[in-house]
């Protein structure tokens, strides 16, 4: 029985093994060559005014670092554009019934995106994307935690986008 089994997992170990798998999921054309990322202006309601600049060159490098396309400043096979569409601050717990303050809060970012495949045009879309990050003041400025909160949700942000143009699945 024990032979059995073993010849039984000797091809499917052997047929595993020859399977190749992309750990980031993109599946980028061989013929994509360049990207631009035109500058995402911040259109919140609420302006940060290092936002804009962050977010932009968050999603440059995520590009440089997980694919091999040159980012360009025209003439690219695809292009990444839009502008960012909100920027909002709530709290999310309240403590102390008596003296209500913020227990907890919620920072959320959106930006709208449009994604032009130039060789590809069915690949191209054009959507919003949001997330947040929940974060405690513990006696702290908001100055002081805004800068990593901002890094954290566009890190998820440009992640979002990146797999919708280039994962495929």
């Amino acid at each position: 029985m024990k032979r059995i089994c073993l010849l039984l997992l000797f091809p499917l170990a052997t047929l595993v093994n020859s399977c190749s798998v992309k750990l980031n999921g993109a599946s980028i054309p061989a013929e994509m060559k360049t990207v631009t990322v035109s500058y995402f202006e911040n259109n919140a309601p609420l302006v940060i005014p290092t936002l804009s600049a962050d977010f932009t060159e968050a999603l440059k490098l995520r590009i440089r670092n997980q694919t091999r396309l040159i980012v360009s400043q025209s003439n690219a096979d695809a292009i990444f554009e839009g502008r960012i569409t909100g920027y909002d601050i709530r709290p999310i717990a309240l403590q102390n019934n008596n003296a209500p303050s913020a227990g907890g809060n919620r920072l959320t970012i959106k930006v709208s995106v449009k994604y032009t495949n130039n060789l590809n045009p069915k690949q191209s879309f054009e959507e919003s994307f949001e997330r947040f990050k929940d974060f405690d003041m513990r006696g702290q400025s908001l100055e002081s935690v805004q800068l990593q909160l901002n890094k954290d949700i566009n890190a998820q942000l440009t992640e979002d986008i990146f797999n919708r143009a280039f994962a495929q699945w």
